[in-house]
């Protein structure tokens, strides 16, 4: 009788820890290839910014677009990191995230489920988000609280003052 108790709780064990850790997310990439959702003639890009890794490679550009009927997109473009539980895209605000404290601390946007780890992909955006505010878009794990990678969006006129 206790063998078979032991072999339960272990049993249990093993299916929260997989749960929890999802291992077959190391090997398995998502891919996802969305197409962007209007003519580019009648969008305005507001801000853009290029991705730096923080606890996982992280690499792509970041964009938003203000749509002809007024609504806004994140678009990531040539993007790629890693796969893992319960990773979603962030606004962030602050003008860079470099570490998980800078995400906490300074408050987010959760934009949505990360679609896939790998590819172009869109987010609708909240119609009052304050770009100037939100200042960087962020690959975070909700699971471990990990700041996966981080892209610091900045407008044309913020690009040009640095340059």
């Amino acid at each position: 009788m206790r063998k078979n108790v032991v072999v339960l709780a272990f049993a249990i064990a093993a299916i929260a820890a997989w749960y929890a850790f999802r291992p077959e997310r190391l090997f398995i990439n998502q891919r996802v290839n969305e197409q962007f959702p209007t003519a580019p003639a009648a969008t305005t890009k507001l801000a853009t910014g290029v991705f730096h890794s923080n606890a996982h490679e992280t690499r792509g550009t970041a964009a938003v677009f203000q749509l002809a009927d007024g609504k806004k997109t994140l678009r990531l473009t040539n993007f790629e990191t890693s796969n893992g539980p319960d990773v979603h895209v962030y606004l962030v605000a602050a003008e860079d995230a470099k570490d998980n404290d800078t995400v906490t601390k300074a408050g987010f946007v959760d934009v949505g489920t990360l679609k896939g780890n790998i590819g172009d992909q869109n987010y609708d955006l909240p119609a009052n988000i304050d770009i100037a505010k939100y200042r960087a878009v962020t690959i975070w794990c909700k699971r471990f609280s990990v700041n996966f990678g981080t892209a610091p969006l900045m407008t044309d006129s913020m690009q040009s003052m640095n340059q």
